[in-house]
This record gives structure tokens, C-alpha cells and sequence, in this order.
């Protein structure tokens, strides 16, 4: 990792330097993995207040922490908070938009249709349909029929509920005349 450093770096102590390089060597370990990063630091100072400006770049974005204070440590540190905030934030963005399809999901196979002799099949892929498994048992507590049509609210049109006195689950539906129908599993 290069640091390039801007302002005035001699009022910069050794402590605070090296205190400098390894948080920003941890928060830049962060960042992409290919390839050398370069952080630029601008150190300013106006009369009594100390400006730390911190700059990186990372997946074609410009990162960029800024702090001020009267003393040059806690202005440091607030401009590498900011930082880490924003490599955190670009981070859980990246990995987000890239992540591969849910694996919990069971594959069942459709059936297979045979092609009538003398006619040419069409090569389009069959679709199967995918299985989400429910867990039954997922921590609720179970629930009295009258529990359940309290929770349902005015806008719900069903609740699945784990009923309380048989301890099986069930599904409650709003009719549209006001009425529910309450299906026993």
C-alpha cells in the first residue's frame, strides 16, 4: 500500500504515523484485493484546528474521509471512521448485487414429455419448478383460534399459525363477506 501524504506531514509525529498506516493497511485489506492501493492523506491546520482529508479508490468508486478537531489524533481517527464506513457501506454493495442464487431451494424434476415419432421435439429447456421447504417450527409460539383472528389485522387476507390446542399448523382466511375459514393441517 502507497500513502501519499499532502499538507504538512513534519508536524505529524512517529506514533501517530505508524498509528496512521496500520488502521488504513486494515481498513484498505477491505477493499478489492487485486493490485496496489494508493491512499492519499492532506493534513491542513488552521490557526488551532487540525483537517485530515484521507482519499481511496475502490471498485471505480473515490472514497473519502474528512475530520477536524483541535487535536491532530482524534481528527485522524474520526477521518478513518468515516472511511471504514463508506469501505463497509461499497462492501455490502458489491457483494450484494453478486451474490449467487438461493441454495436452500429443492430441484424437482418436470416430466418428461416424448416426442411423437416422425415430428422433430423442440429443444426448449424444460422449466422445473422450485420447492421452498417451510419450517414449521421456526420459533413461534403457537396460537388460539382467537389469537390468530386478533393478529390477522384489517388488511390481511391469511395467517398461518401453529394452533395451540393441537399443535399442528393451520391457515386462517379472511372471506370477503367479513368471515374466515380456518384450514386444519
Amino acid at each position: 500500500m502507497k500513502i501519499a501524504y499532502t499538507g504538512t506531514p513534519a508536524e505529524l509525529p512517529a506514533k501517530l504515523k505508524t498509528k496512521l498506516e496500520a488502521k488504513l493497511q486494515k481498513c484498505v485489506k477491505r477493499l478489492e484485493r487485486r493490485g496496489e492501493k494508493e491512499v492519499h492523506v492532506i493534513l491542513s491546520r488552521q490557526r488551532h484546528l487540525h483537517k485530515v482529508e484521507i482519499t481511496a479508490h475502490a471498485y471505480d468508486h473515490a472514497l473519502a474521509g474528512a475530520g477536524s478537531d483541535a487535536d491532530l489524533a482524534i481528527a485522524m481517527s474520526d477521518a478513518i471512521e468515516k472511511l471504514e464506513k463508506q469501505v463497509v457501506k461499497m462492501q455490502e454493495k458489491f457483494r450484494d448485487g453478486h451474490r449467487a442464487k438461493d441454495k436452500t431451494a429443492i430441484a424437482v424434476p418436470a416430466p418428461r414429455v416424448e416426442a411423437k415419432p416422425g415430428k422433430a421435439a423442440k429443444a426448449a429447456p424444460p422449466k422445473t419448478p422450485r420447492v421452498f421447504p417451510v419450517n414449521t417450527r421456526d420459533g413461534r409460539k403457537p396460537m388460539t383460534l382467537e389469537e390468530a383472528m386478533l393478529e390477522i389485522g384489517a388488511t390481511d387476507t391469511y395467517l398461518t399459525f401453529r394452533d395451540a390446542r393441537t399443535d399442528k399448523q393451520s391457515v386462517l382466511m379472511r372471506r370477503p363477506d367479513g368471515h374466515f375459514d380456518l384450514l386444519e393441517t
